[in-house]
């Protein structure tokens, strides 16, 4: 079975209120099974328009990677992020 992967790309806009997300999240991306592989760091653009932080996070398959971004847990965590941040999320499946 094929491994699903978020990848986010975000700009943050509170810093302080992004830890909240954060700390909300963890339910649904334990819940999950969630490894992150990149999450921010230091990034070179190469073309269009970067964000400041980059994140790709591996799941077990394609479906718990929608299943995590569905659950309640993580929707919690969404609106608060979507507070404080603005974000282009995608899911992929692996090869």
């Amino acid at each position: 079975m094929a491994k699903g992967y978020w990848i986010a790309r975000v700009d943050v806009r509170d810093a302080e209120r992004y830890k909240d997300y954060v700390a909300a999240a963890k339910p649904a991306f334990e819940k999950y099974g969630a490894n992150f592989l990149a999450r921010g760091g230091t990034f070179q653009k190469l073309e269009g328009q970067p964000r400041a932080r980059n994140v790709v996070i591996e799941f077990p398959s394609l479906q718990a990677a929608i299943d995590c971004y569905n659950s309640p847990e993580y929707q919690v965590a969404a609106a608060i992020r979507q507070e404080v941040a603005d974000a282009e999320m995608v899911v992929v499946e692996g090869v």
